[in-house]
Parts: C-alpha cells; sequence; structure tokens
C-alpha cells in the first residue's frame, strides 16, 4: 500500500511540475535584449580577464628570463704533443688547450746527459699571461724571461725570449728561439731552442 502512495505523490509533482512550466510565457523582445546584453556584457568581462591573464604571464616570463643565470660555457679541451731529435739529443712539448687557448704547457729537452724542463700554467703563481686575440704572452716570475705564443694558424708557435737556462736547465746561459706545434704531426719545429744546450 505504501508503494502505491509513494508512486501516486510522485506523479502529482511531475505532473505539477510539467503544468507550472507549460504555463510559463515566452520571453519577451525586452527580456531577450536583456538577456542578450548580459551574455555580450559577460563575453567581453571575460576577454578582458583573458588578456589581463596574459600579460601577467608575459611579464613573469620577461622577469624569469632577465634573472635568469646564463648557461654555463661549454669548455672544450685538447691536448698535443711533438718531439723532435734523437733519443739522445730532442726537444718536446706537451700542450693544453681550453676552447682553443692554450691553459697549460710543459717543455722539455735533452743533450745527453743534461735535461732541461719547464712547467707553465695558465693562473700559476710562477708566470703571469696576457692574452691578445690569438696571441699569448707568458711572462715568468723574477725576470727568468718570456713566451710569446701564437696562436693564429691552427698550430702553435712558442717562442723563447731570454729564459733562464740556469734556472730550468741547470746550465749558463739563455734559451732563445722557437718550438712549434702542429696539429696531426709527431714532430716539432724546432728553431734555435737547443742552441747552447751543452752535451
Amino acid at each position: 500500500m505504501k508503494h502505491v502512495i509513494i508512486v501516486v505523490c510522485c506523479a502529482l509533482v511531475f505532473f505539477a511540475v510539467g503544468m507550472a512550466y507549460a504555463k510559463l510565457p515566452p520571453p519577451s523582445e525586452e527580456q531577450k535584449a536583456k538577456a542578450a546584453a548580459a551574455n555580450a556584457k559577460a563575453a567581453e568581462a571575460a576577454k578582458k580577464e583573458a588578456e589581463a591573464l596574459s600579460r601577467a604571464q608575459d611579464r613573469v616570463v620577461a622577469h624569469y628570463k632577465r634573472g635568469r643565470m646564463p648557461a654555463a660555457p661549454v669548455t672544450r679541451v685538447e691536448k698535443l704533443a711533438c718531439l723532435s731529435g734523437s733519443e739522445d739529443r730532442h726537444a718536446r712539448i706537451g700542450v693544453e688547450l681550453i676552447n682553443g687557448k692554450v691553459d697549460y704547457f710543459a717543455f722539455y729537452s735533452k743533450s745527453k746527459p743534461r735535461t732541461c724542463s719547464i712547467e707553465v700554467k695558465r693562473g700559476g703563481p710562477y708566470n703571469r699571461w696576457e692574452d691578445h686575440g690569438a696571441t699569448s704572452k707568458v711572462t715568468l716570475v723574477d725576470g727568468k724571461g718570456l713566451f710569446l705564443i701564437d696562436g693564429k694558424s691552427g698550430n702553435y708557435r712558442f717562442v723563447f725570449h731570454s729564459i733562464d737556462r740556469e734556472r730550468y736547465c741547470g746550465m749558463n746561459g739563455k734559451i732563445n728561439g722557437s718550438l712549434t706545434i702542429i696539429r696531426g704531426k709527431r714532430d716539432c719545429i724546432v728553431e734555435g731552442v737547443m742552441d747552447g744546450h751543452a752535451g
């Protein structure tokens, strides 16, 4: 019995709602115009909000780009070496390049039984570096001489100017001349560096 009463009540409610909607008159032209104006106003407000949001996002991106740390530069390391002479009398050099610039070099020469050894590192305590384009000037401390390094050709020519032979070789005199290392070649081009290197 209760089930029947519930069904009847539901039917009456649906009937009443249907009658209420059936009795609503269609909107007038004025109401249609007001609804259209309200919709247009809402659309305009939504458009302005979207534009404001876009401008705010652009400002945030621009601020981020201004404040962002620059990307770390790529470091390219290259090592070169060459030798000229025989086992008992020779000159050789090893070079380390950072992005094409000499960062370190070690020169070694031998005229049996004498040896000579010079090691130079950019930023080291015993030398001062000056760069002028593809050319570098390395001044050794305490007036021990200087090197000019020419890398313009893609190869590297080391010019020795009054390098103290006593300091680096244990012999009297100065080392002058040049040594050139050529990419892809085992032999150095040596001019004058071994002169005065007594055997």
